[in-house]
């Protein structure tokens, strides 16, 4: 992913679930009292990649690879700030700025490499919802094409179930560089099971290779517009 110079991002807090419906734990990059009066100190440049009434965009990563969301959620915010090799089996939650706008993040644990019972798909989902109150504007499905797997497809198919039958509407399926080992093996992204769940989508889909953070931001955006700036309202909280 390139770099551009027009964005300017602070990072304003990190804080890991710890069970669902209850408030997280809080670490402060920054004095609580200085959250408001934060401001960047260069030229800003007015994206207009959002609905102007809106004042924060929250995004749920989901994906088949914990390393490669680590690095999507840290070209988002501008900061190295998911830096663990290894998931967790916790949602994480950083907060940011992106000049006037607030950004909210959520890393999920690698939710498509095993299978989970209803009740621990229940509680990871309640924990995600948790953390992105009142509910996510959008999922980021970050895939490796060479790895993305038939059985994974339908383990993703029934995590966004899981949120809400509309979470495809709200999803934009970003498609991870392959690995330089294995550089040209996929460069077609001839994927079955990845094309299918681009079509999921909406054919909503972007590489990540040569990708801008403001391209990225825009088609977050233009989700978000699809959507009449509505969140998800996630199903599992209304069985709760």
């Amino acid at each position: 992913m390139s770099e551009t110079e027009t964005v300017f991002f602070y990072i304003l807090t990190v804080e890991e679930d710890v069970e669902p419906l209850k408030r997280s734990r809080s670490y402060e990059l920054l004095p609580p009292d200085m959250e408001e009066d934060v401001r960047p100190l260069k030229h800003r440049r007015n994206f207009k990649f959002l609905p102007t009434e809106m004042s924060e965009l929250r995004v749920v990563l989901l994906g088949n690879s914990w390393s490669e969301r680590n690095e999507v959620g840290n070209f988002l915010l501008r900061e190295t700030v998911f830096n663990t090799q290894k998931s967790s089996g916790r949602s994480l939650r950083v907060r940011g700025r992106f000049q006037e706008m607030k950004i909210v993040v959520i890393n999920t644990p690698d939710l498509l490499l095993s299978d989970f019972s209803h009740e621990e798909l229940s509680y990871i989902v309640q924990s995600c919802v948790t953390l992105s109150a009142p509910g996510p504007h959008v999922f980021l499905l970050v895939l490796q094409p060479e790895d993305f797997t038939e059985d994974q497809r339908l383990r993703l198919h029934r995590v966004l179930e899981t949120f809400s039958e509309r979470s495809f509407d709200n999803s934009l399926v970003l498609i991870s560089t392959p690995r330089e080992k294995r550089t040209g093996v996929m460069e077609n992204y001839n994927n079955p099971s990845l094309q299918n769940m681009i079509r999921k989508c909406r054919n909503r889909h972007l590489k990540q290779k040569n990708l801008e953070l403001s391209e990225l931001l825009t088609h977050l955006g233009q989700v978000v517009k699809e959507n009449n700036g509505e969140h998800v309202r996630c199903d599992v909280l209304e069985d709760v």
